[in-house]
């Protein structure tokens, strides 16, 4: 057995894998197991994480708009703060991808009812990033 720390969609996950040598891995359909291994469910080793500096996070209504991240990146900057009002197409903040600075911008008008991240945190596709009300 080996032992690997894996990360999925930002949750670090410990894992044992067993190396099979010499011969090809069985699937059976009514265990759904591998060699007759059942895979065990691990809570995570950290919890997520919480870059808002805020311990209590506000109520947010239902028709709170939910800015994610388009792709995997480092905010370099946030160009709004939390109550803000903040135009369509206004940008909320700048995600650096791949050596490149993009701006993110609000899809609607309103207020910024929450931002979900700090400058310097790294984010994952679909992160949300601020919600807006």
């Amino acid at each position: 057995m080996r032992k690997f720390v894996i990360k999925v969609e930002g949750k670090s996950y410990e894992v044992e894998v067993e190396e099979i040598t010499g011969g090809k891995a069985s699937y059976s359909e009514e265990s759904h197991a591998v060699n007759n291994y059942e895979p065990q469910v691990v809570e995570p080793i950290q919890t997520p994480k919480d870059n808002s500096g805020s311990s209590a996070k506000k109520s947010l209504n239902g028709d709170a708009v939910n800015v994610k991240a388009p792709m995997p990146g480092t905010i370099l900057d946030i160009k709004v703060s939390e109550g803000e009002s903040v135009e369509k197409g206004q940008i909320v903040c700048i995600l650096e991808a791949m050596k490149m600075e993009n701006e993110i911008v609000s899809p609607v008008s309103g207020t910024v009812a929450q931002i979900s991240v700090a400058q310097g945190a790294s984010v994952e596709s679909d992160d949300t990033l601020f919600f807006i009300e």
